[in-house]
C-alpha cells in the first residue's frame, strides 16, 4: 500500500530531480534513499535468503578458508 507524501523542496532541487530521475521516477528515486534509513531489515530472513545463493556462498566459504590458513601463519 502507498501513500501520499507532500515534501517542499528547493526548485534547483526540483529540476535537477526532473532532469536527472524522471518526471514520473521522483517518487521511487526518493523511496529508494529513504528506505534503508527508515526500515530495519529482518536480518534472519536476509541471511536466509543470501544462504541460498549458491555461488555466493562457495565463493564466501573459499575465502575463509584462505583467511583461517593465513592466521595460522601468523606470528604473535
Amino acid at each position: 500500500m502507498h501513500k501520499k507524501l507532500t515534501v517542499t523542496i528547493d526548485e534547483e532541487v526540483y529540476e535537477g530531480l526532473r532532469k536527472n530521475i524522471g518526471p514520473r521516477k521522483i517518487s521511487k528515486f526518493i523511496e529508494e534513499l529513504v528506505r534503508p534509513h527508515v526500515i530495519h531489515p529482518d536480518l534472519e530472513l536476509a541471511y536466509a535468503e543470501m544462504a541460498k545463493d549458491e555461488e555466493r556462498e562457495k565463493e564466501a566459504l573459499e575465502w575463509a578458508e584462505v583467511t583461517f590458513k593465513d592466521l595460522a601463519h601468523e606470528t604473535v
